[in-house]
């Protein structure tokens, strides 16, 4: 195997899945050092490298190269000194961070980076996230001396980004001239980085102190990166000292947070710490109802209740599903029928969660004319071997089972292989319509 070719296989299909001023900052300089028995060793320039890529970017590296190596069994990253002539072009990484901005610019400012979308008129306020709005309306009354620093953690996609921006807008029309700013941790380490990498550690720590409100989403990443928590810690410091708010929000409590240094633990429980939770029924069909207002769209009250009931996961998934039907509405220029929806939302409405791994085996293998033992021996017969990858991928689709967990139950597989099965339906699916059909008529059993 070419191990240099395979990373530069994997590079291409990593920079397609993030942005290119990250791509650069965090995988410049990288490299596959060597495999020994399974495992990737990749080549780092230095520990935040290291840090971030095994903090926020290991499942996307470990996914990628098992899509090209399907024996590998684990990722490790081994800092390692760079010759010259393995390095980019300086010149080709400027070109592409900058190339990000002008777009930017026309829609959020750079100044703020707050997206002027993110208002509380436009936030559904419910049991599941009341007492994070009304934290947050005292700190509108107060920025600085009330609930600092202000914690807001819960599941992605429950409108905590929402909430921490509609702060900021909110802070920025009362207060013409206090000066607020909203990142995400990932550009708050990447500046950092760049600080250090050009000798402008002090103009890093005027560029985000002279704020009156800062916001740092996504700070979950953080518990395994050293010198990212004690640049945090100082920063944070500075801020409650001279009474300006600061705000976090994670998808953890920060007791939860791996690796994270006590006293950063310490500071954040001195000011308010808040979970947003999923919406419950009611607000589920508020925010269908408001959203619907926003598109200038009305739908039956029976179709709103049934969207409401079906999709119980989080905000984004209610909207998404919602979008399905709204295109569709569109389309075909008319009201959709009840049925109409039931149909466009069938493949939204995931299986109830608490169905045990071996029923999954059952309902798969009851579905293919196969013994339930035949998913879990060690054979290659193909009709046996499809069963088990269809069993693999509902678990992981569906359920949310983690790799490992998948491989123990069924024989003792390892993780890899997992992966391999799962990414090898989900390629199917787009093709193969058989397959298609297959997955629908199995997924009707978990109902």
């Amino acid at each position: 195997m070419d191990i240099k070719q395979l990373w530069k296989n994997c590079l291409v299909e990593i920079e397609a899945g993030v942005s290119k001023a990250n791509f650069s900052t965090w995988f410049k300089n990288t490299s596959i050092l060597k495999e020994e028995e399974g495992v990737i060793y990749v080549a780092v320039p230095n520990e935040f490298v290291r840090d971030w890529l095994k903090t926020k970017y290991h499942k996307l590296i470990s996914k990628t190269i098992a899509d090209g190596y399907e024996t590998m069994r684990a990722v490790e990253y081994v800092i390692t000194k760079i010759e010259p002539d393995r390095q980019e072009s300086p010149k080709t990484n400027e070109v592409q961070i900058n190339k990000e901005l002008p777009l930017k610019d026309l829609y959020i400012s750079p100044e703020d980076n707050l997206n002027p979308r993110y208002r509380f008129d436009s936030f559904i306020v419910g049991t599941f996230n009341e007492l994070a709005y009304a934290a947050s309306q005292a700190i509108i009354e107060n920025p600085g001396t009330k609930y600092n620093p202000f914690f807001v953690y819960g599941s992605t996609g429950l409108g905590k980004t929402h909430l921490i921006q509609a702060v900021g807008n909110s802070i920025k029309e009362k207060y013409p001239n206090k000066k607020a700013h909203y990142m995400t941790l990932e550009k708050f380490a990447t500046d950092f980085i760049n600080s250090l990498q050009g000798n402008k550690a002090n103009s890093f720590k005027e560029k985000y102190r002279k704020y009156d409100l800062l916001i740092i989403d996504d700070i979950q990443f953080i518990g395994k990166m050293e010198k990212i928590q004690e640049e945090l810690f100082h920063t944070f410091n500075t801020f409650y000292e001279s009474n300006k708010q600061i705000i976090f929000s994670s998808d953890k409590h920060p007791n939860h947070i791996p690796e994270l240094a006590d006293r950063l633990k310490s500071r954040f429980a001195a000011g308010m710490i808040v979970d947003v939770s999923e919406p419950e029924y009611e607000s589920r069909l508020a925010i269908l109802k408001v959203k619907l207002r926003e598109l200038g769209i009305g739908l039956d009250q029976d179709i709103l209740e049934y969207i409401s009931s079906a999709i119980q996961g989080n905000i984004r998934e209610l909207e998404g599903s919602l979008n399905t039907i709204v295109c569709q509405y569109r389309l075909k220029n008319r009201p959709l029928t009840l049925p109409e929806v039931k149909n466009l939302l069938k493949n939204n409405i995931r299986p109830k969660k608490n169905v045990a791994i071996k029923d999954v085996v059952k309902i798969v293998t009851n579905h293919y004319n196969l013994e339930e033992a035949s998913v879990y021996e060690k054979t290659r017969r193909k009709e046996i071997v499809k069963a088990r990858q269809v069993v693999m991928y509902i678990l992981r689709e569906d359920f949310n089972v983690s790799y490992p967990l998948i491989g123990q139950k069924l024989g003792g597989k390892d993780h890899t292989t997992v992966i391999h099965s799962y990414l090898k339906i989900k390629e199917d699916l787009k093709n193969d319509q058989q397959l298609v059909q297959e997955l629908e008529q199995i997924r009707v059993m978990f109902k």
